[in-house]
């Protein structure tokens, strides 16, 4: 496998490959992570190993450090949606775009005719009759109307995995360090919706955790509340899927991993439940969803994101999700695409904050 990048001792290697996932929720978190790494043969302390993720983030070989929010499970709706843009007022329609704020990221894709993919982000309706898919809908309509070209709205239908893990050479290369159970024992709420607290916690840890000896302790300062209450919660939240996970969130353009590939397929129905779960097991797909087809127009339901360091690499990855899916039916050359992104548009956060607040009693 290729190096990524030689500035990259062994033991940021092993932090980036052991901690995408299963950081310890308590009081002193890098005690147990450094202890765990020497497991692994890296000879490291709590402090030694929490400088160093900070000195990680600092240099942004990670994007943040702390809990993945899962905004979905938060409140509000959020759907993918492409667009043709004509070339000749491409860069014109990609302003008109971006400038609504519901828009979080938008890229330009190498296909014929939708070139133009973006994620539409909003909170639930204001309409206790209707949900947050009804004010997706009402946001393209604005956006029809401000560029006069028709979206076509994919929103996810079914989700067979989200789990975007980016290793590196080194140690700990199967990732399989799983600190998870250090944590307090909870139990789910049974809720759906949030607190004012913990709206207010969500909003406080959406960016990342303080890179320090008691991470949680400081959450739990800002806020004004009991460090075991955010502990707790934030665990919960991990349990209920309100948080995805808790670690480090490499950068991946960083690592190398910069040949971006939306693999679309047309998966007969009747094959699609098996499909689904086997293609989202392979290590490098990071997201694998049921969307919705458009006659005449999109006639793909099956999206599996993957990610390679070298166009090479890449191309085998596509291969081998062909190679998967062969398995179960016949796959001809005109039932899949690869969409490789050519450029990034616009790239923000998703607003937790206003989609919590919608979700909050």
């Amino acid at each position: 496998m290729k190096e990524v990048d030689a500035d990259l001792t062994a033991l940021d290697r092993g932090i980036i490959n052991a901690f995408q996932g299963g950081f310890p929720v308590t009081t002193r978190p890098f005690e147990p992570a450094a202890a765990a790494l020497r497991e692994h043969g890296l000879a490291v302390t709590g402090p030694e190993l929490r400088e160093r993720v900070r000195e990680l983030d600092e240099s942004g070989v990670l994007s943040r450090f702390g809990a993945l929010v899962n905004a979905e499970e938060i409140g509000g709706a959020a759907s993918l949606v492409a667009m043709h843009a004509p070339e000749d007022r491409y860069e014109e329609i990609a302003e008109t775009v971006n400038d609504f704020t519901a828009v979080a990221h938008n890229y330009e894709r190498e296909h014929p005719h939708l070139n133009m993919w973006f994620v539409v982000s909003v909170a639930d309706h204001p309409d206790p009759d209707k949900d947050g898919n009804d004010r997706v809908e009402e946001v393209l309509a604005d956006i029809e109307a401000a560029t006069g070209q028709e979206t076509y709205n994919l929103p996810k239908l079914r989700e067979f995995h989200v789990g975007a893990r980016f290793l590196v050479d080194g140690p700990v290369a199967d990732g399989d360090v799983d600190l998870s159970r250090v944590a307090p024992d909870v139990e789910p709420s049974g809720r759906s919706t949030l607190t004012p607290d913990e709206r207010d916690l969500v909003v406080e840890i959406q960016g990342g955790l303080p890179i320090t000896e008691t991470p949680y302790a400081d959450v739990a300062a800002a806020l004004d509340a009991d460090v075991d209450w955010v502990i707790e919660t934030i665990e919960r939240f991990r349990l209920e899927g309100k948080v995805r996970r808790v670690g480090v969130i490499p950068n991946h353009y960083a690592l190398g991993y910069t040949e971006n590939g939306m693999t679309v397929w047309d998966v007969p129905e009747e094959v699609l439940a098996e499909v689904g779960p086997v293609v989202a097991d392979l290590e490098f797909v990071t997201h694998c969803y049921q969307r919705p087809r458009h006659a005449g127009v999109w006639e793909y339901n099956f999206f599996a994101m993957t990610h390679g360091r070298t166009e090479a690499e890449s191309e085998r990855r596509v291969a081998e999700v062909r190679e998967t899916m062969a398995d179960y039916w016949d796959v001809g050359s005109d039932d899949w695409d690869t969409l490789f992104s050519t450029r990034i548009l616009k790239k923000t956060g998703i607003r937790i904050a206003e989609r919590a607040d919608s979700n909050t009693t």
